[in-house]
Formats: structure tokens, C-alpha cells, sequence
């Protein structure tokens, strides 16, 4: 991965607010690592005699934050609310929104107290692809673990006050001078420091030693494949009629995604879950797959059927979203993104692509997997999740 740091452009952001948007800019540049809003980035300064850490705010993209993008938190309030042993979603917002000495500035990430709890000036998190691509394969745990040996490795836990509290316990009596960084399985990577450029070093570093580790273990290479003819209109009419409103097609038919839809087994090797949980709000936790061309009505009643099952399942008092896919993988054909929009749609082949490729070199580490059902449901139906959608 190129490290994209210059002295010369570092130099004119003075404070550390200003450097904190410079390095949050590059480390939004590369799509592999951060999409559409993911990742979040935070300093702590003082202000006033009060330490504060500035935090990326919710529906801020890292590509272009700015300054202002920034939610200024109280740390103290932050830690006593990391020590708790039970706190929900609603009161850790509220929380966190009360603790702001600007009550105008962004609603801080959900990941703020876990910022804070890391005793570093400068904390960079990214949902790189190189590092969820190796955890998320059946023996990722084994590889994260011999090529991240100095780095604190967590399992899967549901991202906000519960990570955050659960890192808080893991790390009583830790040595952080001797951590490298934080892996979390099935969703991404932390790298801090006192100085900007040597925690966005670290980042880089750190995911370009997966990226080696990919390219020696699961190189994919692609066919050429010619495209088989399908009804794409009478897909997009009833699909939008599920919805209730017209969807906007965005047809792929790069060699990735024809190699990825031409595969034997497609049903069962397309459906394996997301790659990082905050994919799941855009794209729901698997794709509807046709593989009979003849049959598309069918296969539509099918999956709906499936998801409302999958809800059924897992539901306490949640309402159900619409169980229409947001995605189509169609055998021999390609891969279809149904937004409400040509950008909702653009947004979903972005995030699709990466997910595509990175399933494809995880089978070739012995298997792509994601987070469970449960833990998938909980994640869609987050209400923290769910009010990104909104917003």
C-alpha cells in the first residue's frame, strides 16, 4: 500500500486539530480502506485546561472531513462511560452529545469511547480490506495472530459501548507501549501514536504486510468470460415493485464480478455475509442469487421469504425492513446494484466490488467467512445503524 504522506503538504496544517484533518484525508483517499463513511479518526488536545478528544462525527466521510467535522468530547466523561457495565445505544448518544463542548459540531462516531480509551495522542481506524479479507477467511484467526504478533486481537463483538466496554476490560493492567496496534476480527484495524504521521505509518504498514501476505497466499486471477443474455427490465419492474418505489440499475459486468457469478455452487458461495458489519445497512446481508434465468419471479419470492424467516428468527420487537434485495448476483450474467438512486446504486457497486474480491481471495486462504446470523441481524437492525440511513 502506498504511503501517501508528504512533509512538505504535512507542514502547512499547524495544531492538532488541522493535522488531524490531513492525515484523516489521506487515509480516505485509498478505497482500500475506508468506503462511503467507514473508518473514524480522532486527536486529543486540550482546551481550556480540559482534555478533549476530537472524534470523526457521524456522516462525515474521511475522504473530505473537515475541521469541522470533528465532535469535541469531554475525555473524562468518555472514560467513566467506558468503565460502566451497562449502557444503551440511546443513553451512550446522548452521553457522548451532552459531553461536547459544542453542542452545534456532529454527533461523535460510535466508536468514540473506544478512542478514547486508547492512551495515544492519535488514533487512526480503517475497515481495510487486506486485514477483514484474512480474518474473515476459516483460518484467519491463526494468520492474524502470526502476522500481527505485537498487536491486541479481538474477536467479533458487536461495534459501540459493548466493543468498547469489552476492550476496556482487556486492557486493565496492559502494556501499551509494547502494542502495535488493535485487529478486530470481521471488521478492521486500529493504529495510534503521539505523532500523526507515525500512526498513519503504522496503518500503512501494517496493511501492507497483509496485502504481501494476500499476494503470496491468494492471488485471483480472472477468465474471460462472455456474458449470457437476461431480462434485466423484468428484474428491475419487480423488484421496484417490492419496494414500493423505482429502482435504478447498476449492471457489472467486469471481469471480476463475471468471474465471481460464473462460479459452480453460486447460491451457497454468494450468500456468506458481509465483509465488514457496516456494509450490512446498504446491503443487506446477502444477495438475491438467479441462477435459473427463466425463473426470476420465483427466485424473487424466495429470497423474500428467506428474509422475512431470517427476521422471524432473530426479532424481539424490531419493525422489519423491506425484504426486497438490494443486490442481485445472476449466474453467467453479472452482478445488478438496485439503488433508489444512480448514486445509492454507484455507492453499492463500490462496496460489492471490494466484497467480490475479497471472498474470492479468502476462499483461496480455505473459505470466506462472516459473522453469524445473529450477530448479521443485530447489526441491520442497530438502531445507531439504522439512523445513519436516515441521516
Amino acid at each position: 500500500m502506498r504511503n501517501l504522506w508528504d512533509a512538505q503538504e504535512a507542514s502547512r496544517y499547524q495544531g492538532d486539530l488541522a493535522l488531524r484533518v490531513y492525515s484523516s484525508n489521506l487515509l480516505g483517499q485509498s478505497d482500500e480502506l475506508v468506503l462511503h463513511g467507514g473508518g473514524n479518526t480522532s486527536v486529543k488536545s486540550v482546551v481550556g485546561g480540559e482534555e478533549i478528544l476530537y472524534v470523526k462525527g457521524s456522516g462525515w466521510d474521511l475522504v473530505s472531513i473537515k475541521e469541522e467535522g470533528f465532535a469535541p468530547v469531554r475525555m473524562a466523561t468518555l472514560l467513566e462511560m467506558a468503565a460502566l457495565e451497562h449502557l444503551s445505544d440511546s443513553d451512550m448518544v446522548s452521553g457522548q452529545k451532552a459531553a461536547m463542548i459544542d453542542p452545534t459540531a456532529p454527533n461523535p462516531s460510535v466508536e468514540a469511547i473506544l478512542h478514547a480509551l486508547i492512551p495515544f495522542k492519535v488514533v487512526d481506524h480503517t475497515h481495510a480490506d487486506a486485514i477483514v479479507t484474512i480474518s474473515n477467511s476459516v483460518n484467519g484467526a491463526k494468520y492474524i495472530a502470526d502476522l500481527f504478533p505485537n498487536f491486541l486481537i479481538v474477536p467479533y463483538i458487536m461495534p459501540g459501548f459493548i466493543l468498547a466496554h469489552e476492550i476496556h476490560k482487556m486492557t486493565r493492567d496492559f502494556d501499551w507501549e509494547a502494542c502495535e496496534g488493535i485487529i478486530l476480527h470481521n471488521h478492521g484495524i486500529f493504529t495510534f501514536d503521539d505523532d500523526a504521521k507515525k500512526s498513519y505509518d503504522k496503518m500503512i504498514d501494517a496493511v501492507s504486510r497483509a496485502e504481501a501476505f494476500l499476494e503470496e497466499h491468494a492471488k485471483v486471477t480472472f477468465d474471460e468470460i462472455e456474458p449470457t443474455a437476461f431480462d434485466l427490465d423484468t428484474l428491475v419492474a419487480l423488484v421496484s415493485d417490492a419496494k414500493g418505489c423505482e429502482v435504478v440499475p447498476h449492471l457489472n459486468q467486469t471481469p471480476l464480478a463475471l468471474h465471481y457469478a460464473s462460479r459452480k455452487r453460486l447460491y451457497c458461495r454468494a450468500t456468506r455475509g458481509v465483509l465488514t458489519p457496516e456494509h450490512i445497512i446498504r446491503t443487506k446481508r446477502t444477495p438475491l442469487v438467479i441462477e435459473d434465468h427463466g425463473a426470476i419471479e420465483e427466485a424473487l419470492e424466495e429470497y423474500m421469504a428467506e428474509y422475512q424467516r431470517y427476521f422471524k428468527t432473530f426479532a424481539t420487537d424490531e419493525i422489519m425492513l423491506n425484504p426486497a434485495p438490494n443486490y442481485v448476483v445472476i449466474k453467467d450474467v453479472g452482478v445488478v446494484m438496485l439503488g433508489k438512486s444512480a448514486k445509492e446504486s454507484a455507492i453499492l457497486n463500490d462496496v460489492i466490488e471490494h466484497t467480490m474480491f475479497a471472498v474470492l481471495r479468502a476462499d483461496k486462504l480455505g473459505g470466506y467467512e462472516s459473522i453469524s446470523l445473529k450477530d448479521s441481524f443485530e447489526m441491520e437492525y442497530w438502531e445507531l445503524e439504522q439512523a445513519k440511513l436516515q441521516r
